[in-house]
């Protein structure tokens, strides 16, 4: 690689980090805006506020307290039309939780008060 290619690699990679903080930035003040803080995940992004707007909408759609069934049903029916089976969906103000989840199936956030793991397993078919 002669010079002139190092600096154009090296101004790419600068330009490209920046990009990469912006989107952060970004992302985190759209979490404020819905009041969101990801507590851990291993989802892509898209997957990611397509749960954290799913459940703002549910909870926005709540008149006075949680209906916690309510809002774990409909994350897992969007993601299950969605993404496919077998999603699952725990939520509550409290409770412990140790599940496995397949790759990039795994979600666990707090939004309002309120606390919502969703995570992904694998489906194999029965053999007789």
């Amino acid at each position: 690689m002669d010079a002139a290619e190092e600096e154009l690699e090296r101004r790419s990679k600068f330009l490209n980090s920046l990009i990469l903080k912006k989107k952060a930035i970004d992302q985190q003040d759209h979490h404020e805006q819905l009041n969101i803080r990801v507590r851990a995940s291993d989802m892509p992004l898209a997957l990611q506020n397509r749960a954290f707007r799913c459940a703002r909408d549910n909870l926005d759609s709540m008149p006075g307290k949680l209906d916690s069934k309510r809002l774990a049903l409909a994350l897992k029916k969007e993601f299950d039309s969605l993404y496919g089976p077998a999603w699952h969906c725990i939520v509550g103000t409290s409770f412990g939780s140790y599940v496995t989840h397949s790759i990039g199936g795994f979600l666990y956030f707090s939004i309002d008060k309120v606390y919502v793991l969703l995570f992904k397993t694998a489906v194999e078919p029965l053999e007789h």
